[in-house]
């Protein structure tokens, strides 16, 4: 007999996995978690074999899951198209944005902006969040397009849109370490482009230091900025006007620049690939208008 899969249990799978959590999904679907647990079960009861394991308090795709999670994408995708082209209601598409927390106040509002215009009926959600995990969402189908970080040369995919210097800041009032003390760092939480590139260029030019302070939020890093904790690592873009590059303080070495990336989905449909195109032009744009931090405030 044919196995036929619940169109509703595959949209919980599908929500479970772009939320990162199954009761975040029972939220947005307007069900109790046990309901979902019960639709999870069944479809695993359907499949024949095992799609979810426990991994801490959450649950993640096995093999056969990441299969008929891509699956699903496409059965819901064609479920609901021919639901429009009969009439029928059904719900807003939704398209998956994903972009580090240096461009949240430029490149995220344009873009969604831009993209509504076209698109008014299109659900949009946006991830914000930590640079290394865009691309794993890109390549797991939980995001339709995303700028990212990169090494210089690294052989990343998507397009290279641009290299950007990485630049050592300070909040205008910190005074430069004396010369054989320790230098205090305020970094991301492991692992951070920007804090593996810091670290790397202290150790080669033999330069002590120590963290000070280490968070998963950009906001949180600027505030530990002003309130003198030690020194940071970011690009020049966005960054507060009392928040100062140091770069010329003598015991700071150079930092490689990074590279700046447009990720797509694979096989994208016609809106997440209008939303990629709309992404680039956006991030261009605001980049050309954009000015380097200020140098030379900082006290010595």
């Amino acid at each position: 007999m044919t196995t036929t899969f619940d169109i509703n249990a595959l949209r919980a799978v599908v929500s479970g996995i772009d939320q990162g959590s199954f009761a975040r999904a029972a939220n947005e679907l307007g069900r109790s978690q046990s309901a979902v647990s019960m639709q999870l079960k069944k479809l695993e009861q359907q499949a024949g074999v095992k799609l979810f394991v426990r991994q801490g308090r959450g649950l993640v795709p096995t093999e056969a899951g990441d299969a008929l999670v891509q699956y699903a994408r496409q059965i819901i995708a064609l479920n609901d198209k021919a639901a429009s082209a009969v009439g029928a209601a059904v719900a807003p598409e939704t398209v998956r944005l994903g972009l580090p927390q240096d461009f949240f106040d430029d490149v995220m509002p344009a873009a969604v902006r831009a993209f509504a215009d076209r698109h008014p009926d299109v659900h949009v959600t946006v991830r914000a969040g930590n640079n290394h995990t865009i691309n794993d969402d890109i390549e797991a189908g939980r995001l339709d397009a995303a700028i990212a970080f990169f090494p210089r040369d690294s052989g990343a995919k998507g397009e290279l849109l641009c290299e950007l210097p990485v630049r050592w800041l300070a909040h205008q009032g910190f005074a430069e370490p004396a010369r054989r003390a320790t230098v205090p760092l305020v970094l991301f939480n492991h692992p951070c482009l920007f804090r593996q590139a810091a670290l790397a260029s202290l150790d080669r030019a033999g330069c002590r230091w120590r963290a000070a302070l280490t968070t998963p939020s950009l906001p949180a890093v600027w505030a530990a900025l002003r309130s003198h904790f030690g020194i940071g690592v970011r690009i020049g873009h966005s960054v507060p006007g009392d928040i100062v590059d140091v770069g010329d303080w003598e015991r700071l070495p150079p930092l490689p620049p990074v590279e700046l990336r447009l990720l797509g989905a694979h096989a994208a449909s016609p809106l997440a690939g209008d939303l990629t195109t709309i992404l680039k032009c956006t991030t261009m744009e605001v980049l050309d208008k954009g000015t380097p931090a200020p140098t030379g405030q900082a006290r010595r």
